[in-house]
């Protein structure tokens, strides 16, 4: 697969923050992003400015145009969907084998101990739901020194618009058998929803905790994602996955659910994968780079396509920095670390 070159993408950069908004108004269009053009199924080597759209037909927009300032637009179907992991509480279900970790690592289940009254359309039958995700990272806040904070996503850590400081957070989560109270690993500390970014920090609590991934290793800060280059991440569901950074440009609406509804995130980070990258209860996992710094912090996806917040809002956007085993003992946790 080619890759267009930085000199393309800023060319068609302001065409396309121009125009994206209006795109995302129109019926079916859940995202706009740049992209190789492809054409009868082969890429054509042109830069184009990509439409994702829904892929049930009636939800097809009526028109997009041929190209926008000279460029080629191209129109995709796609589904993107957060990949929070939901179920009732009175199912039973369990998606996955639970993992528990004594010592906490990025990578593993987490979840609020609290369950939501979910009611459709939102899902096919109203009840109370819990809840799992991806504890990403951890990272230290620059307002108070010392206190440290788990990372993962506004859809995980808040779920709705009842959320509050102090909501108490589990792992295993309750979907895959954590008991609230037993389990309690961290609470909810800060949290943000806008621009860039759907991240929450969790302050973590009494359960040692290394600054390091599972199944990936010690965390050595953080960088821009790079078109072109290599990504993993560890999550609750899929664990470890492999992909490309194929774009920094994208622009998604996604829908956050009932009390907040659909929110625009700008400027997420595509990757693209020969298999699955990313699935329901891995949002929140953080992509990690071939020398373990933290590019992203994946939100959505389908099948082989993920979407990720890049990590320098995230980190502005919580007032904090990641965890890693080079940081001071003072700005580290008391226990674990």
């Amino acid at each position: 697969m080619s890759y267009l070159d930085e000199n393309a993408r800023a060319a068609i950069r302001p065409i396309k923050r121009m125009v994206e908004d209006e795109f995302l108004a129109r019926p079916g269009v859940i995202g706009v992003d740049i992209g190789e053009k492809v054409t009868g199924g082969r890429p054509t080597g042109r830069a184009a400015i990509v439409v994702y759209v829904c892929a049930k037909g009636p939800e097809h927009p009526r028109q997009i145009p041929v190209e926008v300032g000279g460029v080629p637009t191209d129109v995709v179907a796609e589904s993107i969907v957060l990949h929070r992991a939901r179920i009732t509480h009175a199912s039973g279900e369990n998606p996955v084998a639970a993992e528990r970790h004594p010592v906490l690592r990025g990578g593993i289940g987490i979840g609020p101990a609290r369950s939501f009254r979910v009611v459709p359309p939102e899902v096919e039958r109203a009840g109370e739901y819990v809840i799992a995700g991806t504890l990403g990272a951890f990272a230290v806040t620059l307002d108070e020194p010392g206190k440290v904070l788990g990372l993962t996503t506004f859809h995980v850590g808040c779920v709705d618009d009842s959320w509050s400081v102090g909501d108490e957070f589990v792992h295993p989560s309750r979907v895959d058998g954590g008991v609230p109270g037993a389990d309690e690993v961290a609470v909810l500390d800060r949290a943000a929803l806008a621009g860039a970014v759907s991240a929450a920090g969790l302050r973590m609590g009494d359960r040692p905790l290394r600054a390091e991934v599972l199944d990936i290793g010690a965390i050595t800060g953080s960088a821009p994602a790079v078109i072109g280059s290599s990504v993993r991440k560890r999550g609750r569901t899929t664990q470890l996955t492999y992909g490309v950074v194929e774009s920094t440009d994208a622009t998604v609406r996604l829908d956050f659910g009932d009390g907040i509804g659909p929110r625009t995130l700008r400027d997420q980070i595509r990757v693209h994968s020969s298999e699955r990258f990313g699935d329901h209860g891995d949002s929140g996992a953080v992509l990690v780079d071939a020398d373990n710094r933290v590019v992203g912090l994946y939100v959505a996806g389908s099948g082989p396509t993920g979407f990720a917040n890049p990590v320098g809002p995230v980190l502005r956007q919580l007032d904090v920095e990641l965890l890693t085993p080079g940081v001071p003992e003072s700005r580290r946790p008391g226990r674990g670390a």
